[in-house]
């Protein structure tokens, strides 16, 4: 297979594919950035926690404190003065990207010819990927709530009173992590897949494969319980309902068992309430339902695990 250098470009140049273009590049460098100041403020803890006569004269931070510097910045005109200049400097690139890029408009919608590959906008592509895996109640409405919600739910869950206002992995290890699992792992790797990998069709096309819109793919999706040979709707609602029951405590047994993998972690988790918990273990089974269902579809062809009369899973 011949590597479409021109193809890649097309896709990665057209208008509306530069954010994700950007984002390609921007999303692993802050990460990198960011976990570069965390290690070296981990560094420096190290070195406080080790001598006290430092630590009367160093922040949490890998700038030392020098005499004649206040402890204590105050909101107004420090934080506010730099957050006024990157307004404007993002007002600035927005208006020069708006009048070198042209727009992607095209022409009036057609019903009798419709677009292929007929893709949303970029910042949606990772629902419509989802599509693929879920039933349309799910991945358009279900999750996406789920997602908005657990961001909301976070600073109420998070018993950890560490690391606020400074960089740090060693007190953060399980939100940073899980942070790169759910944002990187899933939902950036969502939004690349639909850009750059879903061609005409709706069709896996390898990066750098040329998009063929004659290529029609004849493949049979199977839903877990026709593996068994269970035909009746009775028998796969029970199977699907008992398969189910089985990855909910699996993979809450396994999420406990991160959690609680050290002595810090432990800490963490006895300073949280049953609610916390439980909503806790409820945001990170979803999850995990993402790549389950996503091995399932892509390795085994299996389309659905739960099939009822009312919704199938």
């Amino acid at each position: 297979m011949a590597f479409d250098i021109y193809q890649l470009w097309e896709i990665a140049a057209t208008p509306d594919n530069i954010p994700i273009t950007a984002m390609v590049g921007l999303v692993p460098f802050y990460t990198w950035y960011g976990l570069k100041q965390a290690l070296a403020n981990d560094r420096l803890i190290g070195q406080l926690e080790a001598d006290p006569e430092m630590a009367k004269t160093h922040h949490r931070k890998i700038q030392p404190w020098k005499p004649g510097w206040l402890r204590e910045v105050h909101v107004w005109p420090y934080l506010l003065r730099i957050e006024f200049l990157a307004a404007l400097i993002v007002t600035i690139i927005l208006m020069i990207w708006s009048i070198t890029l042209n727009a992607p408009l095209e022409e009036p919608a057609n019903p009798n010819l419709t677009m292929n590959p007929a893709k949303a906008p970029w910042y949606f592509l990772g629902l419509q990927e989802m599509l693929v895996y879920f039933d349309p109640w799910m991945a358009g409405v279900v999750l996406p709530t789920l997602i908005i919600v657990g961001l909301m739910a976070i600073p109420y869950i998070d018993a950890n009173p560490l690391g606020a206002g400074y960089y740090t992995y060693k007190q953060r290890k399980w939100a940073i992590l899980t942070f790169l699992f759910g944002f990187i792992g899933l939902w950036v790797s969502m939004v690349i897949i639909g850009t750059f990998i879903r061609g005409p069709g709706w069709i896996w096309f390898w990066p750098g494969q040329t998009w063929d819109h004659n290529k029609v793919i004849f493949e049979a999706n199977r839903d877990l319980p026709d593996l068994f040979g269970i035909t009746s709707m009775a028998g796969k609602g029970i199977f699907g309902g008992l398969v189910t029951l089985l990855y909910l405590v699996g993979s809450g047994l396994l999420c406990h068992k991160l959690i609680t993998l050290n002595e810090f972690n432990r800490k963490i988790h006895q300073r949280m309430s049953l609610l916390q918990y439980g909503t806790m273990q409820l945001l990170l089974i979803l999850m995990l339902s993402l790549p389950a269902k996503m091995i399932a579809k892509l390795v085994f062809r299996i389309k659905y695990i739960w099939i009822t009369p009312w919704f199938n899973i």
